[in-house]
């Protein structure tokens, strides 16, 4: 009798091991099927053959408009209805809203060279290849990028900085030009017409870093097309000195492997501005509050072990932090502008923190 019950305990613990083996392996395969268009971006590299990144890589073809741009702020990875895919054709002929801002077209092409790399489908790489040249046309003569291409009247006509998209751009157009991988499938042609345009974009960077007094600082999210001027765009993001946007291009800068003098002066220039302006003594909080929108809150509070903090928007010529809400008005702190701007726009981090403790060290010693 104890060997039978010793037995029936050992299938049921055999069994027992089976549920739980197939319950993570369909937990696996479920999250791998839902994965968002952010996450597609930091796949290892073999998934990039997978039947998911594929599926993805035709939503993306979907989305791409025959300008070779995309459209900004959508879910890639979210699957379409065939009433949705029809549409999307219907649309692709509309050359109004293909962009550069927050990540758009330039993290497109990003997604498909990796899938193709990995399938060798001809049908991404042209879609790729369509995409460099709409980006490749989009730029001012001057070097810069504006926000959206074909123009659309406003502030989407400056040299945009703003969230990261001439960065990205040249980030990407650099990496073509270097012969870097996934993108070695690019004609030579392609290879040093992105090698002119980055050579184009450094020169508008170089030409836009803000002087005061004769002594460089940093560069606005934005300037003026034609006089290279800090611009205004939205009510809440006036002509200033950027502490966010700015990290992006030193960090671009960091990465030239040759530096002209110009180019070092600029670099040093800017990480000066940094050490200078780091708010200390506060930090950024989170507080729950169900009465609130979203039911929470971002406030600056002190803490004598706070920081490094920098604003995002610098007074130009003072360096005061600018703190503006939906209203266009000034203020010095986050907490005095509208709850709905203090929880949806990033107004005050450690942005430029790992540029001054790690990146620019590292680049200084070489230099």
């Amino acid at each position: 009798m104890e060997k039978y019950i010793e037995c029936q305990k050992q299938a049921i613990g055999k069994l027992l091991m089976l549920v739980i083996l197939f319950g993570t392996v369909q937990s696996a395969s479920c999250q791998s099927e839902t994965i968002n268009w952010e996450k597609a971006q930091y796949q290892p590299t073999e998934w990039y053959s997978s039947k998911k990144a594929k599926e993805i890589a035709d939503y993306v073809l979907l989305y791409q408009h025959t300008n070779g741009g995309w459209q900004k702020n959508i879910d890639m990875a979210k699957p379409l209805s065939n009433e949705e895919i029809q549409q999307l054709k219907k649309e692709k002929s509309n050359k109004k809203g293909t962009t550069i801002d927050n990540g758009a077209t330039h993290t497109q092409l990003r997604y498909l060279a990796k899938v193709y790399k990995a399938t060798g489908n001809e049908t991404y790489k042209n879609s790729f290849l369509q995409g460099v040249d709409y980006l490749l046309e989009a730029q001012y003569e001057n070097g810069g990028w504006p926000q959206f291409y074909p123009i659309k009247e406003g502030y989407y006509e400056h040299i945009t900085y703003n969230d990261g998209a001439m960065i990205g751009v040249m980030e990407l157009l650099r990496n073509i030009a270097k012969n870097n991988e996934p993108y070695r499938f690019m004609d030579n042609e392609r290879k040093s017409k992105a090698q002119k345009a980055v050579d184009k974009g450094l020169k508008i960077i170089l030409a836009t870093q803000v002087k005061v007094d004769g002594k460089l600082t940093v560069w606005c999210a934005q300037h003026d097309k034609d006089d290279f001027s800090p611009a205004k765009a939205r009510a809440y993001e006036l002509p200033s000195l950027s502490g966010k946007e700015s990290v992006d291009i030193v960090e671009y800068l960091l990465k030239l492997k040759n530096p002209s003098e110009e180019v070092k002066t600029s670099i040093r220039g800017a990480v000066d501005w940094f050490g200078a302006n780091k708010i200390m003594g506060e930090k950024v909080i989170w507080k729950q509050d169900e009465s609130l929108l979203e039911g929470h809150d971002r406030l600056v509070v002190e803490d004598p072990n706070g920081g490094t903090l920098w604003a995002r928007f610098n007074e130009i010529g003072t360096n005061k932090p600018m703190f503006v809400g939906r209203d266009g008005v000034v203020k010095r702190h986050l907490n005095e502008i509208e709850q709905e701007r203090r929880i949806g726009y990033s107004y005050i981090d450690n942005y430029a923190e790992k540029l001054l403790k790690e990146d620019y060290p590292e680049w200084e010693a070489k230099h």
